[in-house]
């Protein structure tokens, strides 16, 4: 008798959007102005990219933006994300400059910087990157960088250069368990994922927190799943973590499997905390940048980050 064949059924659709899913768009004067700056100085927003729900509250009330940096093409092709996937052009090296232009005319305090993933270029974008951050500094010397990299195909010189520029926050996010890895993150590899924060972590010039990771649920990840995670973060160095609802950006995208009731993400907060994690933010709406500037606990915000000498 031949083998039995189970195959996995699609998922029925969650239903509509709950109500603790539903946005107030905010699109006045702020929300033009940081759109006028953004595609003045030709710059990319993860913001605009990943359609993220959050855009009209950051633009339009608190005046901040994400910014993608070496183009809006990624040389991945995740299943969860919108950015265009295919071969991108050469780095811009004058992007850094107008980078930092944009951040000085924000008046930015925290300034978040991710970038798409470039498997083209011989160090993924890390020199590319490292030049956003001297930019940044030379001309708002006030403002946190905070920077959301990808794992750099397991290039740790290429982490060394980045590191070597001293981030207030490096991050680099998790996205989902490691049975669904396969599906959601298909060129991305999970114990490379914690190499990297523990090596980021093992590099800390200051007493603060500094590495961060996120996890995006309704996947179809199990509770059971998601804490051997957490401990997992924990035991390779991450301080920070983000918990949110995956919310599929296109209709090609992976689809959703369930919405994750708030008081889910509030038991969750306080596992991971439990666990040892310095600071969780956990929420339906939640993002990786998603008020960043509040994801440093009280007993180091506003603290002076230990950094080289200006070069």
């Amino acid at each position: 008798m031949p083998d039995v064949v189970t195959r996995r059924k699609p998922p029925l659709p969650p239903g509509p959007r709950p109500p603790w899913l539903k946005i107030r768009l905010t699109t006045g004067d702020d929300f033009q102005a940081v759109r006028r700056l953004v595609e003045g100085n030709g710059l990319h927003t993860v913001c605009e990219e990943a359609r993220c729900p959050n855009i009209f509250e950051c633009w339009g009330v608190h005046r901040t933006a994400t910014f993608m940096v070496l183009g809006d093409i990624c040389t991945r092709h995740c299943g969860f994300c919108s950015v265009a996937k295919g071969s991108p052009g050469a780095a811009d090296a004058g992007e850094p400059e107008r980078l930092a232009d944009a951040v000085a005319s924000l008046g930015l305090r925290h300034a978040v910087i991710t970038m798409v993933n470039r498997d083209d270029l011989p160090d993924g974008g890390a020199e590319h990157l490292a030049a956003c951050v001297r930019a940044i500094r030379s001309r708002s010397p006030d403002c946190r960088v905070e920077l959301l990299i990808s794992d750099l195909a397991g290039n740790w010189d290429a982490l060394d250069a980045i590191l070597a520029e001293t981030p207030d926050v490096l991050a680099h996010n998790t996205e989902t368990v490691p049975r669904l890895y396969r599906r959601v993150r298909g060129h991305c590899d999970y114990a490379r994922t914690l190499e990297l924060l523990r090596r980021a972590r093992a590099a800390r010039r200051a007493e603060i927190p500094m590495t961060k990771s996120g996890l995006m649920l309704g996947l179809g990840e199990t509770r059971e799943e998601l804490s051997v995670v957490f401990a997992d973060l924990v035991a390779n160095g991450c301080e920070i973590l983000t918990l949110g609802q995956y919310l599929p950006p296109t209709a090609k995208a992976l689809p959703l499997e369930r919405y994750v009731h708030p008081d889910e993400f509030a038991a969750l907060k306080g596992e991971a905390l439990a666990l040892g994690f310095v600071h969780v933010e956990s929420g339906p709406l939640v993002r990786s940048s998603y008020h960043a500037h509040e994801h440093t606990p009280p007993a180091w915000r506003g603290a002076a980050p230990s950094r080289p000498a200006a070069r």
